[in-house]
């Protein structure tokens, strides 16, 4: 439930993701070519796999960045209301 001091409060970590995003992606590129030069198919596809799921992540983390502030609500956002604990 919300206390009404999440917009003023709430901190988006998507500059962090990004960035853990990006050295991820760096390390399974590395890991890929690593493996396929050593004669390592398995490993190679595991980290070319771990890649793919990283550059999804990452276009996410981007699209998200790109939607800017009205991601979040403001502060002349209320509160929302406690759910109705009645049933019909």
């Amino acid at each position: 439930m919300r206390t009404g001091s999440e917009p003023t409060t709430a901190r988006s970590a998507l500059r962090l993701r990004l960035g853990l995003a990006l050295w991820g992606l760096a390390w399974a590129v590395f890991g890929t070519v690593a493996f396929a030069v050593a004669g390592r198919p398995g490993w190679a596809v595991a980290c070319g796999a771990l890649g793919a799921v990283v550059t999804v992540d990452l276009t996410l983390v981007i699209r998200h960045i790109r939607q800017g502030p009205h991601y979040q609500p403001g502060r002349d956002i209320p509160p929302y209301r406690p759910p109705d604990r009645r049933r019909p």
